[in-house]
């Protein structure tokens, strides 16, 4: 058979596979996660794969793109506005592979070789919109019991903030203060707080968060806060554990999340005057 029928031939098998697979997809059952993110994947390393016709390339970028570009971590930080702690080529062809800090918290993200598209799990995202407010998202606030919430403030106060905090996150420990200022400007607000540790980030903070809610105390929160050692949790809670799956299903990934009292989401630390104002101005 002709090379270039053959290259043709494979490339028309390829596209029909690729269409395959967004039917698919489009089609799984939102319950089979697993597959439908190793679908993700699978086509991820095709879109990015420089050539369809792999072993018919030359040398050069189709053959080995990594050595045609360069990103520093300089680079990486302005475009991303993150800081990057190390720039690596990805195990896919075409992508950087990024590791970086943002509010605090660390984060893994992939950069095509042409500075146009970050991957995030299963969305590309243009360059030009990093940086930019993400959308206000709303929680149903009938979702998050509050049964195990620590209150910070005044418990009839018409305003409830819900705050999902983690006892190590130094982000956390900027707006624990901002939060017992804001309730001295105003006596209508009240803050309850959920313990939501970053197991990922700060191993410890799970076992400190049990030992917060098994006394159901403020002052262990405030201990935590400044960096003081709590005592070992005395009982068998399963509220961090509940906590973790309500983040899972609310889709909550940050610490702090604030939650304003008409469901509005705010992924990260804000000042007191700044949540003022938010709550005054609702939407």
């Amino acid at each position: 058979m002709d090379t270039d029928i053959f290259k043709d031939f494979l490339n028309l098998r390829l596209s029909a596979f690729i269409c395959g697979c967004f039917y698919n997809f489009l089609y799984i059952k939102k319950g089979n996660m697993r597959f439908r993110f190793a679908l993700i994947l699978l086509l991820i390393a095709i879109f990015f794969t420089p050539s369809a016709s792999f072993s018919f390339e030359g040398k050069g970028c189709a053959g080995d793109c990594a050595s045609c570009h360069s990103l520093t971590k300089d680079e990486a930080g302005k475009i991303l506005k993150i800081e990057v702690s190390e720039v690596k080529t990805a195990a896919v062809k075409g992508l950087w592979e990024i590791d970086g800090v943002q509010n605090g918290n660390k984060i893994k993200v992939h950069l095509d070789f042409g500075k146009k598209y970050v991957v995030l799990i299963n969305r590309l995202i243009p360059v030009d919109d990093i940086g930019k407010p993400p959308p206000i998202r709303k929680i149903d606030l009938n979702l998050i019991p509050l049964t195990d919430a620590l209150i910070i403030g005044n418990p009839s106060a018409k305003n409830r903030v819900i705050v999902f905090t983690d006892p190590d996150c130094p982000y956390c420990k900027k707006f624990h203060t901002e939060m017992k200022e804001t309730i001295k400007k105003s006596k209508d607000i009240a803050f309850y707080i959920k313990l939501f540790p970053l197991v990922n980030v700060h191993p410890e903070a799970y076992e400190k968060s049990k030992a917060i809610l098994c006394k159901n105390s403020l002052k262990l929160l405030d201990d935590a806060i400044e960096g003081k050692k709590l005592p070992k949790a005395d009982c068998d809670t399963k509220a961090v554990d509940e906590n973790l799956k309500l983040t899972e299903q609310l889709d909550i990934n940050v610490t702090p999340s604030i939650i304003l009292p008409d469901g509005r989401l705010i992924p990260g630390f804000i000042d007191s005057p700044a949540l003022l104002q938010l709550i005054g101005t609702k939407q």
